[in-house]
């Protein structure tokens, strides 16, 4: 056992924080939100977030958000065992799964909170699990909190999952994915995924945050065009702050996997529920996507011009399977010196660091939104390719 550490007086019990903090920042590997204001810089283009439909600033929307609040109050004041359930909760997870043709829903306060229930309610120590290696925190973090054996397999090798689940030792499996992933926007065989999971017994849990209202009929999801969306065995997270743009984050998929969910997810039963604002804006949300079934193909269209534009220049590009858009970074200080030169332009871009970027290549991230003109594409090709570091 390693001997207990010497005492320090109280002011330098945290010093070692100020080391870490420098490394980071040697490395390139600080964060810094970028603060924006109520209303968009005219000029400026933003490819740094995910409001894939550009619904956040919707006036529907948000009218919708300042109405509930007068109406409801500012909160749900309580857990939603405890108090805290409205009736606005419940009308959205009808809606949700009525709209992705699913039995049931169940609504978190975030993406983050809804991964984390669905992984480690639905699995367990009698469970194996087995994850692309490329999944987001969210979901390597649900894993690590399931207490079942866990394995991590090969990006997008549907081979390397069937391996994993015909060797496995516990009784029960769940292969988790994401349908389109976060970082570099490319998609999971969801089809071909699904049956190997049936032919090893498993159960499949799709992260759909990034394919939910821009893949699909009318944004029904990625897991929806795959023809899954009510099949028994297979369970769908939701983010609500990428396409509908809005707080929160859902469950849908077969009644007893969302009964269970509620039973034993501790994000549900000791987190406060979704604020009744938040709630209101998701359904207006969702009323405005089958309002205007066309908005997912335009966010898709952007983003396969802008990858199109900036290969045509010379940089090296992911091909879109939805509206993400990634180019790697010689390192994460070129990335971030990158990303400043592309503001000063009137270009925002996100940045993907370690470890984050699974294979610990620094990225930058853009993602198209509907509404986004030809004027903006060709903007946003000329300024990050010609801020490109080169080598």
């Amino acid at each position: 056992m390693n001997a207990p550490g010497p005492a320090l007086p109280p002011d330098e019990v945290l010093d070692w924080l100020d080391a870490e903090a420098a490394t980071r920042s040697d490395s390139g590997l600080t964060r810094r939100p970028r603060q924006r204001g109520a209303t968009p810089v005219p000029g400026e283009i933003d490819l740094a977030g995910d409001d894939y439909l550009g619904l956040a600033r919707d006036k529907r929307v948000a009218g919708a958000t300042a109405a509930a609040a007068l109406k409801w109050g500012a909160g749900a004041a309580g857990t939603r065992l405890l108090g805290g359930s409205l009736e606005l909760h419940a009308e959205l997870e009808h809606d949700l799964a009525r709209f992705v043709g699913a039995q049931a829903a169940a609504v978190f306060p975030s993406a983050y909170t809804a991964n984390l229930s669905a992984v480690t309610a639905l699995s367990g120590t009698e469970s194996a699990i087995v994850s692309d290696k490329y999944v987001q925190p969210s979901l390597v973090d649900g894993c690590r909190l399931a207490r079942g054996d866990v394995a991590a397999v090969a990006h997008l090798d549907t081979d390397a999952v069937a391996h994993a689940l015909s060797t496995r030792r516990k009784p029960r499996a769940l292969a988790v994915t994401e349908s389109v992933f976060a970082v570099d926007g490319d998609a999971a065989d969801l089809g071909a995924l699904a049956a190997t999971c049936r032919s090893h017994g498993a159960a499949l849990l799709v992260d759909d945050a990034h394919g939910f209202g821009v893949l699909g009929d009318g944004g029904r999801g990625a897991v929806y065009d795959a023809g899954l969306s009510s099949a028994p065995d297979v369970v769908t997270t939701l983010s609500l702050g990428g396409a509908l743009g809005v707080q929160g984050g859902a469950v849908v998929g077969p009644r007893r996997a969302i009964r269970q969910i509620i039973d034993v997810a501790r994000a549900y039963g000791y987190d406060a529920a979704p604020a009744p604002g938040t709630v209101s804006a998701a359904l207006a949300a969702l009323a405005a996507l089958r309002e205007e079934p066309e908005l997912p193909g335009t966010a898709v269209d952007g983003a396969m011009s802008l990858a199109q534009g900036l290969r045509a220049a010379g940089l090296r590009t992911s091909l879109p399977a939805a509206a993400i858009v990634s180019l790697p970074a010689p390192s994460a200080a070129a990335a971030a010196s990158w990303a400043d030169a592309c503001a000063e332009h009137g270009v925002h871009v996100g940045r993907v660091c370690p470890p984050v970027a699974p294979d610990g290549v620094t990225r930058l991230r853009l993602t198209a939104r509907a509404g986004l003109s030809e004027s903006d594409v060709d903007t946003a090709v000329k300024v990050v390719s010609e801020t490109a570091p080169r080598s």
